[in-house]
């Protein structure tokens, strides 16, 4: 009995002074803190780099918005028509393929305008493409076009607010996009972006009639 305690004594002895699997061990301990982290900084990663190329993605709508009709040679001031509409806006969706845009978001056009009746700032006409239910975060060009009970005092920032001239339009481009992760749902609830560019259209443009043309594919109640 005294032996077989005293083998046992020194089996435990031994396994206590044992370390050589100290490393592997300490290591299976800390690879999933690893893990995480690792992950975690590619996650945040994309999460910026997508959300870079949403706003690269509104302010080129609202760049390729403002010059609508610069290319027109003819003597009579052009219009926006559906077809001028619906080539930009394909262009933002094709822009936005690698994160799947159409999918995931919704890209908003609005024309602000200056009504020479009552001096307010409206929403002439605007056009949408993209999936995802998001409504323009200043109006519509229907009842909430800035000339009912609403106003629109300017759009962008609270501080830099931007607003037509007599005459003249600013091209909004609101971009919307739910951002769930490399790994879906890994990190939570999707995340969304919002950026905004504003431009100023180029040249003389016909207001006047809105957007001409018939059909288009870019409709907000489509």
């Amino acid at each position: 009995m005294r032996r077989s305690i005293i083998r046992k004594a020194v089996r435990w002895y031994r396994l206590r002074a044992d370390e050589r699997g100290v490393s592997t061990l300490e290591f299976a301990l800390i690879l999933p803190l690893f893990i995480t982290m690792g992950l975690t900084g590619v996650e945040y990663a994309y999460m910026a780099t997508v959300n870079m190329q949403v706003s690269q993605t509104a302010i080129s709508l609202a760049d390729n918005a403002s010059r609508l009709g610069q290319t027109d040679n003819s003597s009579v001031t052009p219009t926006v028509t559906e077809a001028d509409i619906d080539s930009i806006m394909s262009g933002a969706i094709r822009q936005g393929e690698g994160f799947d845009l159409q999918a995931n978001g919704r890209i908003i056009l609005s024309s602000l305008e200056y009504d020479e009746a009552t001096g307010r700032q409206y929403i002439h006409w605007q056009r949408c493409r993209g999936d995802l239910d998001r409504d323009s975060s200043y109006g519509d060009e229907n009842e909430n076009n800035g000339l009912g009970s609403n106003t629109i005092t300017g759009v962008g920032t609270a501080d830099n607010q931007v607003t037509a001239a007599e005459g003249s339009a600013v091209m909004v481009a609101e971009v919307f996009y739910e951002y769930d992760g490399i790994i879906n749902g890994a990190f939570g609830e999707p995340a969304e972006f919002r950026q905004e560019a504003v431009f100023t259209i180029r040249d003389d443009r016909n207001l006047t009639p809105g957007v001409t043309g018939t059909g288009g594919e870019s409709s907000c109640s489509g």
